[in-house]
This record gives structure tokens, sequence and C-alpha cells, in this order.
């Protein structure tokens, strides 16, 4: 590259750093010659990881899925990846869902689902040396271990640890494909009516797994955008099998929590507890898979929004 940061950065008429979002990589808003960019600047030692996502990115962008346009992957002298993308302008999901109505919320989900569908699609991943059942566990046991030992009970907890192993065996015959990792309303872009999929960087499971498990993040606080999510992602033919998953992967998710938030984030423990309860009541006690919010019908749903 034969250039450090500071001087790639002066190579823009702008570069604003972007302060938001969980630790990991240095963002900034670039402006050159009247076009926008984000940098995203990782550690040397990353470079192989960096490359795998742009690669993938890059892969999706040529397929014609809303996501940003890759413009260059480098390394600088003073060992940093460098990673330049396009610059997508709009409104965060997030911010925009509660100024829509429910039948504008739905419609948007229905955007989702679909996008994430083709995301799935154009990405299976074909490792026989490592399947999902082990992939999954092999992070999620020890975390339900350590909960067993360190966690705080509450009322029901042993029905959602019994629900989890009663459905595990689920997680043997699932496929894999590459994941986003983070997709959720703060992630999703609304720009001229047109949603775009943003922060493509989080490695979780080293971004493959179960299609299905990436619905762990959906934002039930407006059940309208979640129905129309997972209404559009199977063509309204949701498989019974996929619930009993989403709540496994929901329920493993929260309770999991719960050591982490004891040791690292003692400030959000109450909240953690909190959405374990909520998981409780989401799925009557761990007795019915479907989300209580799912079982509405629209009527129902439009006039309660919580």
């Amino acid at each position: 590259m034969n250039m450090d940061v500071k001087t790639y950065l002066a190579g823009f008429d702008k570069a604003e750093k972007i302060a938001r979002g969980m630790a990991g990589d240095e963002k900034y808003h670039c402006l050159r010659a009247g076009e926008e960019f984000l940098l995203r600047i990782a550690d040397g030692e990353d470079f192989e990881e960096k490359k795998r996502e742009y690669e993938h990115l890059k892969m999706l962008g040529d397929a014609g899925l809303p996501v940003p346009k890759c413009i260059e992957l480098s390394k600088s002298d003073d060992d940093k990846v460098l990673t330049l993308l396009s610059w997508i302008p709009g409104e965060e999901v997030e911010k925009l869902i509660p100024k829509m109505s429910p039948e504008e919320q739905y419609e948007l989900g229905t955007q989702a689902g679909s996008i994430l569908h083709r995301i799935h699609e154009a990405a299976p991943v074909n490792d026989a040396s490592k399947g999902w059942y082990e992939r999954y566990f092999e992070v999620i046991t020890p975390r339900i271990d350590a909960y067993k030992n360190e966690g705080i009970p509450f009322d029901g907890s042993d029905r959602i640890l019994n629900f989890i192993e009663e459905n595990k065996d689920l997680v043997k015959s699932r496929p894999l494909s590459r994941h986003h990792g983070d997709y959720h309303t703060s992630n999703l872009i609304v720009n001229a009516g047109k949603l775009y999929v943003i922060d493509w960087h989080t490695m979780d499971f080293d971004s493959k797994g179960d299609p299905w498990y990436e619905f762990n993040r959906l934002d039930t606080k407006y059940p309208e955008f979640s129905k129309g999510q997972i209404d559009a992602y199977f063509d309204s033919k949701v498989p019974d099998e996929f619930w009993r998953l989403f709540a496994l992967y929901i329920s493993a998710s929260a309770i999991t929590s719960i050591v982490w938030a004891k040791y690292w984030a003692p400030d959000k423990l109450e909240e953690i507890m909190d959405l374990n309860r909520s998981v409780l009541k989401l799925f009557d006690d761990m007795n019915n898979p479907v989300p209580t919010w799912y079982q509405l019908d629209n009527k129902e749903n439009r006039n309660d929004n919580t």
C-alpha cells in the first residue's frame, strides 16, 4: 500500500470518526469528490478474517443483494487492515419503525425477511468437518454449565433448561450457511423506501451456522415487523420445526447471558433477568414454541403493539 493510516485518511476531503457502536473496528464516515464512504480499520493480524468478510460481501453485492458496495481492501504500512465500502445513507429501521403504522411495519418486515432468505440462499456452506450441532453446542454447553454452577435461579429456569435439553436433537439436522451475524433493526437502513443491510463484521460462530439461528436477533418489540419478517422468509408456510428451534435459540441465548451479566455487565443484570422472564411468557412457560405475539391475528397485533 505504501502509506500509513494517517496518510490514507488525509486522502479524503473529510473523514469523521464514528464513535457509536460496540468495541471493535475503528470506523470513519468519509467524503471524497462528492462520494460518501465507510472506512473500517482493524488490526493487521485480522487480515485473513477481514478478507473473508470482504469477499463474502462482494459476492452478495454482485448477486444483487442490497448491501454496501466493496471499494477496496488493503493493508497499511503501520499494520492495519483498511476496508473501504460505499456509505448507505438513510434512517435505521430501529428509529423509523416507531413512527410507522402496523401495516407499514409488517410490509417493512417482509422486505427484511425476503432479503435474509436471499442472503442464506446465496451462501450455503459445505463443511463436512464440523456440523452445526457440534459448532453450536461446543459454545452453548459450557455456558449452560456455567449457568447451572454460577447463575441466578429464577422461577421457570428449570423449564427453560429442560426445553433446551428435550429439543437439542433438532439442531443435528440443520444445514449451514454464511450468516450476517447481527441481523436486527439497528443494522437495517431505509433509503427511498428500500431496505439495505449494513454492518457485516460480526463473526459469531465464524459467521457460519443454521440459517434459522439468525432469527435470535428478531426485534419482538414490534410484532408486526417480526411477523412480516418470518412470513416473508418462509413464504407464509412456517414449518413447525422452525418454532421449536426459534424457542431453543432465543431461550438459550437469554439464560446463558445471566452469568455474563453477573460478572461483566452487572448494570445489565436485572434487564437480563427480565428478558428470561419474558421468554417464559413469550412461550407460555415453554409449553408452546410459537410466540404469543405471532399467534395474535393482525387486528389484535395492531391494537396492542407491545
